[in-house]
């Protein structure tokens, strides 16, 4: 499948949607989803359905989504990454619930990174602080989340200096989440340490040597966090674990 194809076929399946025919809609979709379709391709047919009413989309997202498949959930992170304009609160409540239902690492990561990453990318505060309460809730792949909104961010930001104070907010705002114990969360927060240092080395090095002070997270957590760090840094980070 190319580009072309993929947005014709988004249209085809929008237009089913949107015309109160979600089974011919997923009949045209389901043979895309059973193969290994670029995801790149996946999301512009996402997009497409997206931007239609939201009770029909969101809906057939529940259909795609009861279908476990792996490009499902870049089709519908797209699409939810669509709403974000028009309901920013709801993206989220449905992007967290999609998270909790699929209970699995990489549709976590790839809902994290259609929905919560470029949520903080086209409205900081906004999805500060919607992203809030994910930090400290029940289900660990949630507050793995965190972790992935922040690494797109830092990605998107690629380390220019009008960021960074929105960089500083970010590794306040994972501050509480340093000692988080549960080791698929601590990946998705030491993956959002990990990008913060790859381009703000400075500020995640004088932030990790305050939380050291006192606190004592998880060594796979540091490991991460350090990866792009000078070597000389990355000992003295590391030295301070204990």
């Amino acid at each position: 499948m190319k580009v072309r194809e993929a947005s014709e076929l988004g249209k085809r399946v929008a237009t089913l949607v949107q015309t109160g025919q979600p089974d011919e809609a997923y009949a045209l979709l389901s043979p895309v989803l059973a193969e290994r379709t670029p995801f790149p391709l996946l999301g512009r047919i996402g997009e497409a359905v997206g931007a239609g009413p939201l009770e029909a989309v969101n809906a057939f997202l529940e259909r795609i989504a009861a279908a476990r498949t792996e490009g499902g959930w870049v089709v519908i992170g797209s699409a939810l990454g669509r709403q974000l304009d028009c309901d920013p609160a709801g993206a989220f409540a449905r992007c967290r619930a999609f998270i909790i239902a699929a209970d699995v690492w990489y549709a976590t990561d790839i809902l994290g990174e259609r929905v919560p990453g470029p949520a903080l990318v086209a409205d900081f505060q906004l999805s500060l602080a919607l992203l809030a309460p994910w930090r400290e809730d029940a289900n660990r792949w949630v507050r793995r989340t965190v972790g992935v909104a922040v690494h797109f961010w830092a990605k998107r930001s690629r380390g220019t200096a009008e960021h960074i104070v929105q960089a500083e907010a970010l590794l306040a705002f994972l501050e509480p989440m340093f000692e988080e114990w549960d080791m698929d969360a601590v990946k998705g927060v030491g993956w959002g340490f990990k990008t913060i240092g790859r381009y703000y080395p400075d500020l995640l090095v004088s932030f990790l040597r305050q939380q050291l002070a006192t606190k004592r997270p998880r060594k796979l957590l540091l490991r991460k966090a350090t990866t792009y760090l000078d070597e000389a840094r990355k000992e003295e980070i590391l030295s301070l674990w204990r």
